[in-house]
C-alpha cells in the first residue's frame, strides 16, 4: 500500500539538474574518493537524458511507480515480453519487481520479472554481477554473495525508457541493457584508465563477471551451473518457488560475453570463490548446491574498447532451449538493433490510440502514455515455453491477479489490443482444459492464491458478449465457468470457488460455513458473496447468447444474492479522535451473517485507509478483502439501480457515494475502488463522477516517480488511460460509462481500420480544466444523451462530441439514460 498524494510533484525538470549536479560533486572530490565514469557514462547526462524524440514514446516514463508500494518494473522489455531485463535493488520490502527508486544498492542484473504485483519479490532468477575488477588482481577476493557484492547507484543516472533501461553504479561500471523476446542483452561500460579504486582498493582493469543461480526472494532449491573455461559461455538452472502461490517451476538461462579476452573461469558457493571446478550441481559433482549465492563467473582481460556485451537467452524448459532462442533472437551482438526494434514494438502497440495534445502539458501526456504502456507489460507471453503440458494453443502467464486486472486491463486490451487479448482468454481456457479450474492468479507456472471469487469467469464473459471470436472454443470456455459455480474444488484456496453447498442453498458465505467439500480460508465471506454474485451474472450473460436459457436463468438469480448480506438497519459507526463513539446519517452496509439467518457485526470502515487499512489481506480473519464494507456495498454492477433504491433513491445514494470518496474511506491504490468513481452515473449524475476523476488526476496518478497510489497489477496503468480517453469499462457487460475525455480529442482505431473519435468541441480548458462537465453530446451527427455507450463504437468506429461547461447539466441525468440494471429490464 502507498500513502494518499496531494499534490502534482512535477519529476521531469530534474531529469537533466539532477545528474549535472551528481557530476559537479564528483569534480570537488578528491581523487581517491572520485567515482570515474567511462565515456558512456558521461555521455548519459548529453542532451535530454535519451528522451525519444518519437511523439508517443518520449512520454513514457517507465520509472513512474517505482517507490511507495507501485512495485512497477521499469526495465527493458516487449509487449508482453517473456524476457525482462533490469537492474535489482537490495530494498527487499520495495523490490518486487527488482529495481527501486530510492538510494538501495544494486545487487545484480536479473532477466526475468513481474511488473506491479503485491507480495513476495517476483522472479529475478539469474542474476549477473559485474566488477570492474578485483583487489589484487586476484578473483577469490572480489565478493560473490548478493549481500556482500551489492553496489551503490551513482544518483540520478537511471534511465528507463521502452525497451531500454541503464544506471551508474559507483564501481565504475555503468550498465546498459535491452531485451528480446527470450533474450536480454546487457552492455557494461568501465573506466579508461589501467587502474579503479573502489571501497579503498586499487585494482587492475580487469573485469569479473559473475552468473548467480538466485532469484529475488531467494527461493531458489537445488540446481546445476556451468562455465566453459574457452568461450566463457555459462548455462545453468534451478528451481524457484513462486511469489504469491503454491507449487514450483524450473528455469533455464545460457549467457555469452564479446569484447575482452578470457583470464580466468570458475565457479563460487557463498563466497567461495575457486577455478578448479568448472561446473557444479548435477552436472559437475556429487554433491546439492545449498541455499543461498551460488554460480560461475569469469575473469576477463582489460576490454580494448572499454565494453563488454553479455547476452543472455531464457526458457523454462532446458539449457539447449535458452541457447537456441538468444542466438536466433540476438544472433550478432547488435545493442542499437535490439533497442530499435523494441521501440518500433512498442510504439505499434501504442500509435492505435491517437490523441490531440493540444493545451496538454508534458506532466499530463506523460501520465497517459505510461499508464497506457504500464498496461501491455503483462501478462507476459510464455508460448513455446509451456513446462507444464503440450498445447497448440498460446500460453500467457503472470495473470497476477485477475481479481485487479478483471477490473480494467482486459477490457482496455479488448480495445487496443484484440488480438492479444483474445490469445489470453484462449490460454485461460487452456488452463481450465488442462487443470481443471480456471485460474484465479496465476504466475510462473503455478496456481496463485484467490483473493475473491471466480473472477476469469468475468474475462471470459467481457469477451464473450464483446464478439472475442478468432480461435476461442466458447462451448469449452462456457463449460469452465460453469465449473466455477457448480464444483468446489479440493482446493479452492488457489482456484474456483469455495463453499458452494452454503451458496446454492441460503444464498450467501456464512461467517461460520462449515464447508467440507474443500478447503481454503474460511473467511471474507462478504467479497465472496457480492463477487460470486457478480460472476454468476456474467456466466447468465454468456448462457443467454449460447441459448442455454434453463442457465440464464438460473444464474441471474444467483446473481441477486448480494441483497442476502445487506443488512437495512446497519449503521455506520466510527470513533473520534477524542475516543467518543460518532455515526453519519447512513444506514444499510453488507454484514456478515451467520447460517442461521442472524447478523453478525463487522465495523462498516475496518480496512478503509481510516481504520485498520492492513487487516485484510489473504490471511485475514474478517469478511472483507482488501477493503472495507463501505466499498464492498457499492460492488452491485449487475443491479446499481436495485441498490440505489436499497440506500435511500438517488439523493442518498450520490451524497452517500460523495462521502465515500471525500471522507477518507476511499483507498484508490486498490482496483476494487475505479469503479465506484464512476457509479454517480447510476445516480443520474455523471457530473460527479467527472469530479472525481478530475481529483484522482493528477492528485494520485501523476508523472511523479510515486505516480501512482498502490500496486500497479497492470490495472492502475489502465484505469488511467480510461480516465484520459473519457470512458470507464462495467466489465462482464456492454457497458462503457462515459465522463469527457481528458484531451480535447482522441481517436481509437478499431480493428477493422476506422476510427472510435471522442471530441471536446467546446469548452475544452486543459490544462486548467475547470468546464469538465458534459452540457450535450451528439453520436454521429445526432444526439446522444446516454451517459453510456456499448462496444459497438470501439469495434465499427464513430464520433462522439461534447460541449462541456464549468457545471453539472441535465445530460445523462433521465431515467431512460442511466446505464443498464438488471431490475429496471434494461439488461433483458
Amino acid at each position: 500500500m502507498a500513502p494518499f498524494l496531494t499534490s502534482f510533484p512535477r519529476r521531469r525538470r530534474f531529469l537533466v539538474v539532477v545528474p549535472v549536479l551528481a557530476l559537479l560533486v564528483w569534480a570537488l572530490l578528491p581523487s581517491s574518493h572520485r567515482f570515474n565514469p567511462p565515456s558512456a557514462f558521461l555521455d548519459a547526462f548529453k542532451g535530454s537524458s535519451r528522451i525519444s524524440s518519437d511523439k508517443i514514446l518520449r512520454y513514457v516514463d517507465p520509472l513512474i511507480g517505482t517507490v511507495n508500494g507501485g512495485h512497477v518494473f521499469p526495465g527493458a522489455t516487449l509487449p508482453y515480453g517473456m524476457a525482462k531485463a533490469v537492474a535489482d535493488s537490495n530494498n527487499r520490502g520495495e523490490a518486487a519487481a527488482g529495481f527501486v527508486s530510492d538510494d538501495s544498492e544494486i545487487q545484480g542484473f536479473s532477466h526475468l520479472h513481474d511488473s506491479g504485483t503485491g507480495g513476495s519479490p517476483s522472479l529475478g532468477n539469474f542474476p549477473l554481477f559485474v566488477h570492474p575488477g578485483c583487489p589484487e588482481d586476484d578473483f577469490a577476493q572480489c565478493k560473490y554473495t548478493y549481500i556482500g557484492r551489492a553496489v551503490p547507484r551513482v544518483k540520478g543516472t537511471a534511465t528507463a525508457r521502452p525497451g531500454y533501461f541503464a544506471i551508474g553504479l559507483k564501481n565504475t561500471v555503468y550498465a546498459e541493457m535491452t531485451a528480446s523476446e527470450h533474450t536480454t542483452l546487457y552492455k557494461f561500460s568501465f573506466s579508461e584508465q589501467d587502474e579503479v579504486e573502489y571501497r579503498n582498493a586499487v585494482m587492475p582493469n580487469s573485469p569479473l563477471i559473475l552468473v548467480d543461480l538466485a532469484d529475488l526472494s531467494n527461493s531458489r532449491t537445488g540446481g546445476d551451473i556451468e562455465v566453459n573455461p574457452t568461450t566463457g559461455r555459462i548455462t545453468g538452472n534451478a528451481s524457484f518457488a513462486p511469489s504469491f502461490g503454491t507449487g514450483s517451476y524450473k528455469a533455464h538461462f545460457c549467457a555469452d560475453f564479446r569484447g575482452a579476452a578470457i583470464r580466468k573461469t570458475g565457479t563460487f558457493l557463498q563466497s567461495d570463490a575457486t577455478e578448479e571446478f568448472k561446473a557444479i550441481g548435477h552436472l559437475g559433482s556429487d554433491f546439492y548446491i545449498p541455499s543461498g549465492s551460488a554460480g560461475a563467473w569469469v575473469h576477463f582481460a582489460r576490454p580494448p574498447k572499454g565494453q563488454i556485451m553479455a547476452r543472455v537467452g531464457l526458457s523454462f524448459l532446458s539449457v539447449e532451449k535458452a541457447c537456441r532462442n538468444a542466438e536466433a533472437e540476438i544472433p550478432d551482438f547488435g545493442f542499437q538493433d535490439v533497442v530499435r526494434a523494441s521501440e518500433s514494438a512498442w510504439k505499434e502497440k501504442l500509435s492505435v490510440v491517437e490523441p490531440d495534445y493540444s493545451g496538454m502539458n508534458d506532466e499530463l501526456l506523460t501520465t497517459f502514455w505510461s499508464g497506457l504502456y504500464r498496461a501491455l507489460i503483462s501478462p507476459q507471453d510464455y508460448t513455446g515455453e509451456n513446462q507444464l503440458w503440450e498445447s497448440d494453443e498460446p500460453y500467457y502467464d503472470s495473470f497476477y491477479c485477475i481479481w485487479d486486472s478483471f477490473r480494467a486491463q482486459h477490457p482496455l486490451l479488448t480495445i487496443v489490443d484484440p488480438a492479444v487479448q483474445t490469445r489470453m482468454v484462449r490460454s485461460l481456457i487452456d488452463t481450465y482444459k488442462h487443470e481443471g479450474k480456471l485460474p484465479d492468479c496465476r504466475m510462473s507456472f503455478s496456481k496463485g492464491y484467490t483473493q475473491g471469487g471466480s473472477n476469469a469467469d468475468v474475462v471470459l464473459a467481457d469477451a464473450f458478449i464483446k464478439n472475442l471470436t478468432d480461435g476461442i472454443d466458447w462451448e469449452l470456455g462456457y463449460e469452465a465457468v460453469v465449473s466455477d459455480a457448480e464444483v468446489e474444488p479440493n482446493n479452492w484456496s488457489t482456484s474456483g470457488r469455495g463453499g458452494l453447498v452454503s451458496w446454492h442453498e441460503l444464498g450467501y458465505i456464512p461467517y461460520d460455513d462449515t464447508d467440507r467439500n474443500g478447503t481454503g480460508p474460511m473467511t471474507r465471506g462478504i467479497s465472496r458473496t457480492v463477487e460470486y454474485a457478480y460472476d454468476d451474472f456474467a456466466i447468465a450473460l454468456m448462457a443467454r447468447g449460447l441459448g442455454h436459457k434453463a442457465d440464464e436463468t438460473k444464474y441471474l438469480q444467483r446473481s441477486r444474492n448480494w441483497k442476502n448480506l445487506f443488512n437495512p438497519d446497519q449503521e455506520d459507526r466510527f470513533r473520534d479522535e477524542a475516543g467518543g463513539v460518532q455515526k453519519t446519517q447512513f444506514k444499510g452496509f453488507l454484514q456478515p451473517r451467520f447460517q442461521n439467518g442472524t447478523w453478525r457485526y463487522q465495523n462498516t470502515r475496518l480496512c478503509s485507509p481510516n481504520y485498520q487499512p492492513h487487516s485484510c489481506y489473504f490471511d485475514t480473519q474478517y469478511d472483507t478483502y482488501e477493503g472495507s464494507p463501505w466499498l464492498y456495498t457499492f460492488y452491485v454492477p449487475q443491479d446499481m439501480a436495485a441498490l440505489v433504491e436499497a440506500l435511500g433513491g438517488r439523493s442518498a445514494f450520490v451524497e452517500r457515494l460523495d462521502y465515500f470518496h471525500s471522507s477518507g474511506i476511499n483507498y484508490m491504490g486498490n482496483e476494487p475502488n475505479f469503479l465506484p468513481t464512476f457509479q454517480f452515473h447510476y445516480g443520474g449524475r455523471p457530473g460527479r463522477s467527472a469530479y472525481w476523476v478530475h481529483q484522482y488526476i493528477p492528485a494520485q496518478f501523476n508523472a511523479s516517480v510515486n505516480g501512482i497510489p498502490g500496486n500497479d497489477d497492470c490495472a492502475m496503468g489502465a484505469f488511467t488511460a480510461f480516465a484520459f480517453m473519457g470512458f470507464y469499462p462495467v466489465a462482464g457487460q456492454d457497458v462503457y460509462l462515459l465522463t469527457a475525455p481528458l484531451f480535447r480529442e482522441v481517436s481509437i482505431r478499431t480493428p477493422s481500420g476506422k476510427m472510435a473519435t471522442l471530441r471536446n468541441v467546446a469548452g475544452f480548458d486543459a490544462p486548467e480544466y475547470k468546464s469538465i462537465y458534459v452540457q450535450s453530446a451528439r453520436l454521429d451527427g445526432r444526439p446522444y444523451n446516454r451517459s453510456w455507450i456499448t462496444h459497438d463504437f470501439f469495434l465499427n468506429g464513430g464520433t462522439l462530441e461534447f460541449v462541456l461547461g464549468p457545471e453539472e447539466s441535465n445530460w445523462g441525468t433521465r431515467d431512460e439514460d442511466l446505464p443498464p440494471s438488471l431490475s429496471t429490464g434494461m439488461l433483458d
